[in-house]
């Protein structure tokens, strides 16, 4: 009988049309998640080593295009302004508009409002600056340090400008979410230390889900445009298994 041939050639057009659909669905999310990754983050070589060890020079990091109003202590910001040599910047922001910040304790912290903050990712967690300074952060400014406290020029080396070492909220672009290149970077951590004070932390923005659509694509792609092959294979080999016995 013929019922087995049209079975087996049934069994052959969905596999390939399901086949084709895993690449069409794969295209879409790895595409689609480059394009969301473009449309959201803008890649920043980091050219320094003043955010060591969090961020190194010559890192390729990604950083979510962000307003100004949105950031929060402890993020990692690109900025840029005229006081600071006009050209794109990457430092940590420890102070908002009103603080009071201060450093050092007796046991070397820095210390915000009066409240000494932890610091984890400081290259030298005993040496949180070279010297002891105190600064008023004007309300909608920002005080910014490197993690590599010893040798970064920051808000400390503009203590005498008029914004006391601050730059405008406005001069943010960006705030470092992830390590692109090397591969091993991973996503940048927000810092617990800011957690209690008000406002909070930021919250991560979707590099995550991006990375997670252009890998399940990838995967989509591939299995997809591999399995269509292999089942016409095992079809062909069950037909031509079949084909003495048919009448």
């Amino acid at each position: 009988m013929g019922g087995t041939g049209r079975d087996e050639d049934g069994h052959g057009r969905l596999g390939s049309a399901l086949s084709g659909l895993a690449v069409a669905v794969g295209c879409v999310l790895f595409l689609g998640g480059f394009v969301w990754g473009a449309l959201v983050y803008q890649p920043y070589t980091v050219p320094t080593e003043s955010m060591a060890p969090t961020v190194e020079a010559g890192d390729r990091v990604l950083a979510e295009r962000i307003d100004g109003d949105e950031v929060r202590r402890g993020d990692i910001v690109v900025f840029r302004d005229t006081q600071w040599g006009d050209m794109p910047m990457i430092k940590r922001v420890v102070g908002v508009g009103g603080d009071e910040i201060a450093c050092c304790t007796g046991n070397g912290r820095l210390t915000i409002n009066g409240k000494a903050i932890e610091e984890p990712y400081l290259l030298q967690r005993d040496q949180p600056a070279s010297e002891e300074f105190t600064a008023t952060v004007p309300e909608g400014q920002l005080f910014l340090l490197g993690d590599e406290r010893l040798g970064s020029l920051d808000s400390r080396s503009h203590l005498q400008d008029a914004g006391h070492g601050s730059v405008p909220r406005s001069a943010v672009s960006a705030r470092v979410d992830a390590v692109a290149w090397p591969l091993d970077g991973g996503i940048v951590e927000r810092p617990e230390g800011f957690a209690g004070l008000p406002g909070g932390v930021s919250r991560p923005g979707p590099v995550k889900l991006m990375a997670a659509a252009v890998a399940a694509g990838a995967v989509l792609i591939v299995g997809g445009a591999a399995y269509g092959p292999v089942a016409g294979r095992r079809g062909r080999k069950r037909r031509d298994g079949a084909a003495p016995g048919v009448a």
